[in-house]
């Protein structure tokens, strides 16, 4: 079953939401550590290169993500009305916060001008410039946005173990692709 019905989720929403969780988990990590590289680290320059090429790829899975979400069945919730609430909050918040980092990780390293190269392929060219002070402020945006979509990623992995070990429904088990019997 590729898409989704009421009571389960199809193999389209669980690849999406499984292989960008890991990718955003990952490019977390490596945006801490590449700031934490001193200029004769050898990772110094490809790192940042590796975070905006995937940062891209990432931009590009997020908007089919989105596209598929909107024109797929939601399967129905589980848990109690406020717990559902919560649920929904924390998910659209989610989708703002990556957009925003996506879209400000690609302001960023175009704000003089220059494009970004694509895993040494091809070149993504600028499209705005800005000042120092106002690349310095995408780059706060950037940061908070990132730490703060850590907290919702806490958060929801949080609720499903909730979900899955206090409840004993099937939440956490539908995203894993098992029967729900």
């Amino acid at each position: 079953m590729l898409q989704n019905r009421q009571q389960s989720y199809g193999w389209i929403s669980i690849t999406l939401h499984w292989l960008m969780g890991f990718m955003v988990i990952g490019m977390f990590l490596l945006g801490v550590w590449m700031t934490s590289l001193d200029y004769y680290s050898p990772w110094y320059h490809d790192a940042p290169e590796l975070h905006k090429s995937i940062g891209v790829l990432l931009f590009f899975l997020l908007l089919f993500r989105w596209v598929w979400r909107i024109t797929q069945v939601r399967p129905v919730l589980m848990g109690k009305l406020w717990e559902q609430q919560i649920a929904l909050l924390v998910h659209r918040m989610h989708y703002l916060l990556l957009f925003v980092i996506v879209i400000t990780g690609y302001l960023i390293p175009t704000a003089e001008g220059v494009g970004i190269e694509l895993f040494h392929l091809f070149t993504l060219p600028a499209t705005f410039t800005f000042s120092k002070t106002e690349a310095d402020w995408i780059g706060s945006i950037h940061h908070y946005s990132a730490w703060a979509s850590m907290g919702l990623v806490t958060m929801h992995a949080a609720a499903a173990l909730k979900h899955h070990f206090v409840d004993k429904d099937h939440t956490l088990l539908r995203m894993l692709g098992m029967s729900q019997k």
